[in-house]
């Protein structure tokens, strides 16, 4: 999943950024609000982290342009103002949800699996798909109840496509959605994590769940 992190405290972005990465996430962070809008406007992100006081437009006003604009993307709005004035606003001009700094990074990882559950198609912590599931609060994933160790990258991969089963993924989408802007493109890396992720899920190829599908991607589903 691909979050952007829109907020001026360099150093705060790092944190998120590097904690993020470690839950699987690809992140992509910039630090003022014209480059917040342009980056939600022009890339497809599953949510964005937006701080509210920022240099050459604030936050409130980024929110209020992306959703005139109908970029429906889940917004988790931060500030370090602590009153229910600004809260209101900033929910009310189209954000999700509100954290105010400083915040537990614990409490940050929880809102932002909290709102892809409710952009996904299932509200539950687990993601099933046939024999494979996957935990999205643990970071764990099991196939016939034996648990499958997955690379940061192969599981970021995988809840992907098991946020949507059935759906033909093609390689750019799992591209957009898994790597952030420093990817150096190549043309085959989506096929090689791929062929990891079947051969760790089923090394006996006795059910290929996740399907090629020629001249598209890739679609995963039951048998």
């Amino acid at each position: 999943m691909r979050v952007l992190v829109v907020d001026d405290d360099e150093k705060l972005c790092d944190v998120v950024k590097r904690g993020l990465e470690e839950d699987s996430y690809a992140v992509d962070c910039v630090y003022d609000g014209d480059d917040g809008e342009y980056y939600a406007e022009t890339t497809s992100y599953d949510l964005i982290i937006l701080d509210i006081m920022m240099p050459k437009k604030n936050g409130i006003e980024v929110c209020r342009n992306l959703r005139r604009k109908n970029i429906k993307t889940p917004i988790l709005m931060l500030t370090a103002k602590d009153t229910v004035e600004d809260r209101v606003k900033g929910l009310d001009t189209g954000a999700d949800d509100y954290l105010i700094k400083p915040f537990a990074f614990g409490e940050l990882t929880a809102r932002v699996r909290a709102l892809l559950r409710r952009e996904s198609t299932s509200k539950s912590l687990e993601l099933k798909v046939g024999d494979l599931v996957l935990n999205t609060s643990l970071r764990e994933a099991s196939w016939k109840q034996r648990p499958v160790d997955l690379t940061t990258k192969e599981y970021a991969i995988l809840e992907y496509l098991m946020r949507h089963p059935n759906a033909v993924i093609t390689r750019t989408m799992i591209e957009t959605h898994a790597w952030d802007y420093e990817l150096d493109s190549i043309s085959n890396l989506v096929d090689v994590y791929i062929r990891r992720i079947r051969q760790k899920i089923d090394p006996e190829q006795g059910k290929n769940i996740i399907q090629t599908v020629r001249g598209a991607g890739y679609r995963i589903r039951a048998l």
